[in-house]
């Protein structure tokens, strides 16, 4: 299945998955790029990566394998412990966030899609977990203790739309949590399944208390919903929450998540299933909450952050999203509870992840499914 396209891109640009088809580079800047890219390494299918306290990295691969990473000498170092990872389709070890109190504990919180077991035999879903990260005096790494701490309610049949993004609330007391709706459309709308929505666990993975829609049957963990593949989610800094998602056949999002809200799909979509048929489009006064921007023809969007540093001082408050299809770097100005597109970058292979570095670099993940995948570097030019 393809996804929309603009005749100004090459019919080459085809996509390993019906969710990263082709797209376009909508509102793409002219000119040279406002950055020099350097390439520090390269990985094997990377989906995600973080930054640890000391600058280095814990970089997650498709496959299952988990890299600890020095970008200053480029040593690579194997973490053992990881659990076993469904990587079939769009299935991956996807997120790594450290704790909140990581300097104390060296806890890190994970996500992967596995097989169901016992009661979840016959499906798939994803998982969250967490291990003590713990490097020998020979310098081995593992994570230690790892633990599952929440299962997606249900698991189903299916290799699609996993999500598993990660955030912590800015008070570092609760925990964010994406489910795909696993490419079934209706449980999305479901309010006893945790699929299509965005979920507040307390940071052991059970739901937290007061979220706003257990009073009305919901399970008591979900936020919001109506959702379908969530890859990523971001705090700014004044609270709000970020999230970005793609769409069907067109209509990729980028929502500002408030709790108990219905985000419409697959009701409503500023895209339409893959099959030609129409989905309606968000309009006032429909009960559903439109997305902040949307992008027809698309982006196929990938990782989010909220950029907050001082390395790039004119994107500062910015979100920025890797585009998959769109193999481009994409920034959306924010304005309190309001956003709008900025700039899009073409960056020559498909973007899976974006981070903050500690001195407020741009680092970048490529996909390394259609293209490498190389860790890159975004800084100033002189």
């Amino acid at each position: 299945m393809l996804r929309v396209m603009a005749v100004t891109l090459p019919l080459a640009l085809l996509a390993c998955s019906a969710d990263n088809a082709t797209g376009q580079n909508a509102g793409a800047s002219a000119g040279e790029k406002p950055f020099k890219t350097s390439v520090i390494a390269d990985f094997e299918s990377p989906w995600a990566m973080t930054f640890l306290p000391d600058g280095r990295m814990l970089i997650t691969e498709k496959a299952g394998e988990m890299i600890l990473f020095d970008p200053k000498n480029g040593t690579k170092i194997p973490v053992a412990g990881i659990p076993k990872v469904d990587s079939e389709g769009q299935g991956a070890l996807m997120d790594i966030v450290p704790s909140p109190t990581f300097a104390q504990d060296k806890k890190v919180y994970f996500s992967f899609s596995e097989v169901g077991q016992g009661n979840r035999a016959g499906g798939k879903g994803v998982a969250l977990a967490t291990g003590i990260f713990d490097q020998a005096s020979d310098g081995t790494t593992k994570l230690a203790d790892v633990k599952v701490i929440f299962r997606a309610s249900d698991y189903v049949e299916g290799n699609g739309h996993y999500s598993g993004r990660i955030a912590f609330s800015p008070d570092g007391k609760y925990l964010f949590f994406t489910n795909g709706e696993r490419q079934k459309f209706e449980p999305a709308q479901d309010p006893k399944s945790t699929l299509g929505k965005v979920l507040r666990l307390n940071l052991d993975g059970t739901p937290a208390a007061g979220n706003p829609l257990s009073a009305k049957g919901f399970n008591p963990a979900v936020w919001s919903y109506g959702h379908r593949n969530l890859l990523g989610i971001a705090f700014d800094k004044d609270g709000r929450l970020w999230e970005q998602e793609m769409g069907p056949k067109g209509g990729d999002e980028v929502n500002l998540i408030k709790p108990g809200l219905n985000y419409g799909y697959p009701r409503v979509s500023n895209g339409d299933h893959y099959d030609g048929r129409d989905i309606p489009d968000h309009k006032p006064g429909d009960g559903y909450e439109a997305p902040k921007v949307w992008w027809n023809p698309v982006i196929s969007p990938g990782g989010l952050i909220y950029y907050s540093g001082d390395l790039f001082p004119q994107w500062k408050g910015s979100l920025f999203i890797g585009g998959l299809s769109s193999q481009s770097l994409v920034r959306v100005k924010l304005d309190g509870e309001n956003a709008e597109k900025a700039d899009q970058w073409d960056m020559g292979a498909r973007i899976r992840e974006v981070e903050q570095g500690p001195d407020g670099a741009l680092w970048l993940l490529e996909d390394g499914g259609k293209s490498q995948g190389r860790l890159l570097k975004l800084t100033p030019k002189a």
